[in-house]
């Protein structure tokens, strides 16, 4: 076996496999013994299923030795978030409610990672019911960042920026319902994608306590390797390989008016505008923005409105009904408690205030698309704070509340537009990240920005920060 196949990105991978230089038995042994090597200190996975993924493996080593692999991932380890079913592996939702329960079928994306020939080794960490932007519960504990793992990986996919930043596995299904793909992999110095409302179909899963604001998203070391996985994942439709791109208009939105972000952060995204305009597109900066501000007030009620809603009738939560058991409320989180009283304390009038926050958003966005291609701005409005704490307490010396760190990803899933988080930058040895962003739809023209600005960039000669 070549031990260190886990230090690989997914197209080196299907390389190799195609070569014959080595097997897809061979990358997962691989990616299993990093996986349970960082385990102890990261705390990335709840879950392991070594003999099914072992039987993938193998099954994908014969079709590649019959030159008849099933797509762009085959043969490539895969982690699943624990908020998404997957035949025969438990789904906790990173709660105590769940503890037992195990999926009896694979949801949509899962479904489609298998027909891809993807094999699914194992399952991470997330905060409980996906609703907080660090990742700890009170079944697995916490997750930490392996970049310093005193500090928190972000949230809700911690365990899966986590898991791909250390090598264990080349890619990661997630969600990303508010951020939750992107901030984490900004915090970990890997690429997180969310689509498109409808690009990656959603189905058989857990009661959708978030509508369809909440998309699967993926992280991957590599945009290059983020497309490929979304080639597999996307609706047959959409199932194209990124375009050449033309020179672009970027709209460089460097701060939120009214919020806070740490000084390093700009600066690095400033440097990626004159990347991005020394690459030949065009870069128009713009002041503070406004538009994100009723979002970034309501979101959190649609989430909690969203939980309370389920938990309200049990029905609504099959998952926790085949269990046979009562609804006990003393066995969540305080942080989930607190949420389920204010999902049951919002009226109808904060509900309609979010759903027209929402038009409103969908109305300004179709309005600066029809003058820009992409949005460039940071990705998280701060870097990774300590575990143990929620959130950052201030940020640039301003007190913030819970989501202050949050503030640049939500309007992504509120108007249904692709963004990716790409690492750009350290500062104290820690990861910062860009988020570009485009239109409804222009998913592919996205992966391609992003690609060719990895490529530009990687070219460059290293800098000190």
């Amino acid at each position: 076996m070549v031990t260190d196949l886990w230090r690989l990105d997914a197209q080196a991978l299907v390389n190799g496999f195609e070569a014959g230089s080595f097997t897809p038995v061979d990358a997962l042994e691989s990616c299993m013994t990093r996986a349970k090597a960082c385990q102890p200190s990261i705390n990335a996975f709840v879950h392991f299923d070594e003999r099914s993924a072992h039987a993938a493996a193998v099954e994908s080593a014969n079709r590649w030795k019959r030159g008849e692999p099933l797509g762009l991932i085959d043969g490539v380890p895969v982690s699943l978030k624990d908020n998404l079913h997957c035949a025969g592996m438990p789904t906790t939702w990173g709660s105590l409610l769940l503890r037992g329960y195990v999926a009896a079928h694979d949801e949509t994306p899962v479904a489609r990672l298998r027909a891809a020939g993807a094999v699914i080794f194992g399952k991470t960490n997330l905060p409980e019911f996906a609703l907080q932007g660090i990742t700890d519960n009170l079944v697995f504990g916490a997750t930490r960042n392996p970049r310093n793992t005193q500090l928190t990986p972000g949230g809700s996919s911690g365990g899966a920026a986590a898991a791909v930043a250390s090598g264990c596995g080349p890619l990661a299904l997630a969600t990303d319902g508010g951020g939750s793909t992107r901030r984490p992999a900004s915090h970990t110095g890997v690429v997180g994608f969310k689509p498109s409302i409808g690009l990656i179909a959603r189905g058989g899963g857990l009661p959708e306590i978030f509508l369809d604001y909440e998309v699967p998203g993926v992280l991957a070391r590599t945009a290059a390797d983020a497309a490929r996985m979304v080639m597999a994942l996307a609706s047959p439709s959409a199932q194209s390989a990124p375009p050449a791109l033309p020179a672009s208009r970027i709209l460089f939105v460097p701060s939120f008016a009214g919020h806070p972000v740490d000084a390093s952060i700009p600066m690095q995204v400033r440097n990626a505008a004159q990347t991005l305009s020394s690459m030949g597109h065009h870069i128009e900066e713009s002041p503070p923005a406004n538009w994100a501000q009723a979002i970034n007030e309501c979101w959190p009620t649609l989430s909690a409105a969203g939980l309370a809603w389920m938990l309200a009738d049990t029905s609504r939560f099959p998952e926790l009904r085949s269990l046979g058991q009562q609804l006990d409320l003393a066995q969540c989180t305080p942080a989930s408690r607190a949420i389920i009283d204010a999902g049951q304390s919002a009226g109808g009038v904060s509900l309609f205030a979010a759903m027209h926050a929402i038009h409103e958003l969908r109305a300004r966005m179709q309005a600066l698309f029809s003058r820009h291609d992409f949005l460039l701005l940071p990705a998280t409005a701060a870097l990774p704070w300590p575990i143990g704490q929620s959130h950052p307490a201030t940020i640039d010396g301003q007190t913030v509340g819970p989501r202050g760190h949050a503030v640049f990803t939500a309007f992504a899933n509120a108007a249904g537009l692709p963004a990716i988080a790409m690492p750009h930058g350290e500062v104290n040895g820690l990861p910062t990240g860009i988020q570009l962003v485009a239109r409804p739809g222009a998913d592919m023209a996205l992966l391609a920005l992003a690609q060719q600005f990895e490529a530009f960039t990687s070219s460059l000669p290293p800098s000190g920060n």
